[in-house]
This record gives C-alpha cells, structure tokens and sequence, in this order.
C-alpha cells in the first residue's frame, strides 16, 4: 500500500490501480498492487485486510466480469453492488477462495477446488525429471537417435563396434544360445575385450567377465545413406540386448553404454504420467495412505495410557466397563497358554 504515490504515472497494465477506497476500515487510501506477481496482504486484525481484498477487490473484478455478460446470463447471478471506492484500473476477472471449509472430504484441496491440480499433473508428467535416489543422476531413456548421435562425434574412418549384451534365458546354456545367434546368421561375440568368432568361443579359457554379441562393424561415414543403415542395425542392437546396447571403440578399447528401458543404477522407474501425479489414482496414490492422507492405526499409549497398572487392574483402557469386561477375562484366562504377565 502507499500514501503519497501519483496514481497518473502508474501504469494499469503492469499494476492494479485503487484510488479512495472506503468500505469499513478502509479510510480513504490508495493501493498499487502489481499484476502477475503473489501479494500477500498482512495486518492488524481490523486493519482492513478482508475489506480490501474481498469486499473491494474481488467484489469489483467479479461485477466488471458479470456486465460483460449477455443479458440472459446476468438475470441468474443477480445484481453486484458498486465497492466504495473512487475507482479502480487494469482489474481482471477475479476468483477468491474463501477461508471456510465447506468440504469434509480429505480429497477436496486447494488445487482440486481451483482446478489448478489438473494442470500441475500435466506440468509434471510433461517436463518433470526423474532422478535415481542411489547415484542421484537423472534417470533417461535413450533412443536410435541418442545412438546415431553419439557415433556423429567421432571422426570418419574411426572403427566401432556396435554390441548387445547377451542375456541368458532361465533353463538355457550359453552353448545353446550362442548355436542359436549363429543360426541367425551372427559371427562374432566378444567376451572381455576379445572380438571372436562364435565358433572359437569353447576354445576361450579366460575367466568371461561380459560376453557381448557383435552385431555391427562400423566405419564412420559422415553420409546420409550410412545413418540410414545405422540406425536398423541400432534397433537390432536394441533387440537383441533386451533394450541395452555399446558402442565400443576400438582405438581406446573403450565403450558407451545406450539403453531404451526407463531404469539406472538397477532400478526400473515408472515414466512420468498424468496418473502418477494424481491421489485419486491408484498409480498416483501413497501406497499407505491410498491418498486419503491419513493412516488408521491403533495408538498403544492410547490403550494403555497408564503403564503402572496390570491388566487386573484394567490396564487395556478399551476393556474398561462391564460391556467389555468379557475380553480382559478372556485374556486372563488364557495368559498361561502363552506366559503373557497379567
């Protein structure tokens, strides 16, 4: 709020402009309140908070909003009075919430009530991140582009290698399945940093560390057609290594790892979606609370609030009373089965 301001200067754009505003505590003042920005209004109890922002405010950007509406429409909200006030520019439409609480639903919120919720979920589920809670890197899925985009970085000529991890099926040997990739019409493996051919892999005698199928020699080749062909052999790669892939250079012996399943450092994480953001939602909802945000429970200092008691003694605040006493009798009478001290 400010006294002395020159109201003229302002520009209503930018500011919501209130000059003389009189409604109850309201003593005449002018208010210049920016637009597009979070104002708290605070004060005194009686300073006038409510009467500004309530019965001002928003009782003159509803009114202007309702005038603007056909005749028909108006006849159902009924007339809105004039604030007192001198007047007031660049007002909008106005929403306000009040402080009373009409809903006993633990599902009724700010943001459901506003509706902005709806909009969060989407905000969320389209540009939030996930980040994995064990290295804390944000978790990605990688695509053939991501691959074609790494191979561009090397220099034409440059030797890579492109490799699927192999995975064992549950009951199968890995003699059975390396007859099946030659089958298939595969050549090479390489286990460690050894590149073999299939058939010299019962010879290898070195302890296998990681075992990989070639499934394309490349050559660098900064061309459109060679892309073209890259990017099948990627999906191959992709297929072959239940969604895991390397690019692996043979000039450094080093290589990179690519995978098109949403998961990092072991753990696979659920894609960001609309429903995991969302309490009403099985897929959104807090596995314990199932959204409600509370947890029924039994509180023990609430069973026995007075530990220096026995259960003779009525210690179990619940069995009190003769409509209950049936159950303190029943445990009393069974304590010896289980040496339970009564």
């Amino acid at each position: 709020m400010q006294a002395n301001i020159n109201l003229s200067e302002i520009n209503p754009k930018e500011n919501i402009i209130i000059k003389g505003a009189k409604l109850h505590n309201l003593k005449n003042i002018n208010v210049v309140i920016p637009r597009n920005k979070l104002v708290v209004i605070t004060g005194l109890s009686g300073s006038g908070k409510s009467s500004l922002a309530f019965d001002t405010l928003y009782a003159e950007g509803q009114r202007r909003y309702v005038e603007s509406l056909s005749s028909y429409a108006r006849q159902f909200l009924g007339r809105l009075d004039k604030p007192k006030v001198d007047f007031i520019k660049g007002i909008a439409p106005a929403i306000a919430i009040e402080q009373k609480v009409n809903s006993t639903n633990p599902r009724s919120t700010v943001g459901t009530t506003t509706e902005i919720y709806d909009y969060l979920k989407l905000l969320f589920a389209r540009i939030g991140k996930t980040f994995s809670p064990i290295s804390g890197n944000e978790v990605k899925k990688h695509s053939v582009t991501d691959v074609i985009s790494h191979i561009k970085e090397f220099q034409e000529g440059e030797k890579l290698l492109l490799l699927a991890p192999i995975h064992l099926e549950k009951g199968r040997s890995m003699e059975n399945k390396l007859k099946v990739l030659l089958q298939q019409g595969y050549a090479r493996i390489k286990i460690n940093d050894t590149v073999l051919r299939i058939e010299e892999a019962e010879s290898y005698s070195e302890n296998i560390k990681e075992i990989s199928l070639v499934v394309d020699r490349i050559v660098v080749k900064h061309e459109e057609d060679f892309y073209n062909r890259l990017a099948d052999a990627i999906e191959t790669a992709f297929f072959e290594g239940k969604g895991e892939c390397y690019v692996y250079t043979m000039k450094t012996s080093s290589q990179q790892y690519f995978s098109n399943k949403f998961e990092l450092d072991g753990i696979a994480f659920l894609e960001p979606n609309v429903h995991l953001f969302s309490f009403n939602n099985p897929y959104g909802a807090c596995p314990k609370c199932e959204g409600y945000g509370d947890v029924i429970g039994i509180d023990e200092d609430l069973v026995v609030p007075n530990t220096a008691l026995s259960v003779y003694e009525n210690a179990i605040f619940p069995w009190r009373g003769e409509s209950m006493s049936w159950y303190r009798d029943q445990l009393v009478n069974n304590s010896h089965k289980f040496n339970f001290p009564v």
